[in-house]
């Protein structure tokens, strides 16, 4: 394979720093064209002074001079606001574009980066989310390839090539249940932010970690198969498996079930992202059967956990409900951390605001980011 070049949107985060670690292993295939910041500089300019790239942006404009005073001995252009990001994706030395901000804001520059016909590496779930609709309809004009980066979505995507021309029976979608898995309601009332950014398996953000937990997360991933795999819900099934080895599956009609399986680190997926549709040489530990000789699936909680069902709920509603979903579920986490909410009363909280907010049977993509601000400004009211 040829050399890539690629834009991270997204580069101090828990993938952006993990894309690196692949750029690492592979400089010969992988070139970083682009680094994207929100409010890291720090890191963003340790980053670029080690990867030398064309150009970062830094989201937050407060932190432009800092960046641009520690890079200023070097070749890389710096720019700062979101506007930037969005001009950064069409750069004509990019091939692809690892999208991994983090929430709604990593829907516009996703858009333009397939508008200007950029292979999309999409580790922004609520992308798909929000506007899927959309997002596939404009990669499908464009002839644009959206390759997925979560493990769950690189799973499914794997176990179906070679099988575009069978049908798909059932999608098994499988969920780690996070740190507070096995838990009843009674028992995670009072959870603490430390307790639940405790996760056993894998190392993400806050945010991700929180929905993990919650099981928002498995339900943004739920939508988010919908429109990758062009399947209906119904066709989707959601399965707890502590281990994280069988990262999902594909039944067929026949009755065959192909899974991929492997040790539970994101930077497979996101190499696999990268490369395809070739497979390169990893130094990742290999999985062993014999270190895991039982492997268990558990029918979600959702009783406890009612974050999965209202997921459901949004897909079955459709229109903009997806979007006043995610807006309110990013401002429950928020009110989370900062100490405002209980880890229990999300799910209320994001009940509520899917009830309130003002219903769109098919909104456009200017409904939508006027549909994340209504929702929000609700939010500020509960």
């Amino acid at each position: 394979m040829s050399k890539r070049h690629i834009a991270i949107l997204g580069s101090t985060g828990s993938i952006g720093t993990q894309t690196l670690n692949v750029v690492r292993r592979h400089p010969d295939l992988f070139e970083p064209e682009v680094l994207v910041a929100g409010g890291n500089a720090e890191l963003l300019v340790k980053q670029a002074l080690e990867f030398r790239p064309n150009m970062v942006v830094i989201a937050d404009k407060n932190k432009y001079v800092e960046v641009s005073e520690a890079l200023k001995d070097t070749d890389t252009k710096v720019f700062a606001g979101i506007e930037s990001v969005c001009d950064a994706v069409e750069m004509d030395c990019v091939d692809i574009v690892v999208a991994a901000i983090v929430g709604f804001a990593g829907l516009r520059p996703t858009l333009r980066a397939i508008r200007a016909k950029k292979t999309i590496a999409l580790a922004n779930k609520e992308t798909m989310v929000v506007a899927g609709d959309i997002v596939t309809s404009e990669a499908r004009k464009n002839g644009v390839a959206i390759l997925p980066v979560d493990s769950e979505h690189s799973a499914i995507f794997q176990t179906l090539q070679g099988e575009l021309q069978n049908k798909i029976d059932k999608i098994l979608l499988t969920a780690s249940g996070g740190p507070l898995f096995g838990r009843k309601r009674e028992q995670i009332e009072n959870v603490t932010l430390a307790e639940v950014l405790r996760h056993p398996n894998w190392n993400m953000g806050r945010k991700v970690t929180i929905d993990s937990a919650s099981l928002m997360n498995k339900g943004l991933e739920v939508i988010e198969a919908k429109w990758l795999f062009n399947v209906s819900p119904e066709k989707i099934e959601v399965l707890v498996h502590p281990q994280s080895i069988v990262h999902s599956m594909v039944q067929f009609e026949d009755g065959s079930i192909k899974a991929q399986i492997g040790t539970p680190t994101m930077e497979t997926p996101i190499q696999y992202a990268l490369s395809y549709p070739h497979r390169i040489e990893s130094n990742i530990p290999r999985f062993s059967f014999w270190e895991h000789p039982e492997l268990t699936f558990f029918r979600p909680d959702t009783e406890t956990f009612r974050c999965l069902p209202l997921a459901f709920s949004a897909i079955e509603r459709g229109g903009n409900i997806p979007c006043v979903m995610n807006a309110a579920n990013e401002v429950a986490v928020q009110r989370f951390i900062d100490g405002k909410l209980r880890f229990i009363d999300i799910p209320d909280f994001v009940s509520k605001a899917m009830e309130t907010a003002t219903f769109i049977t098919r909104p456009t993509l200017d409904e939508l980011f006027e549909c994340d601000n209504e929702t929000r400004e609700i939010c500020d009211s509960f």
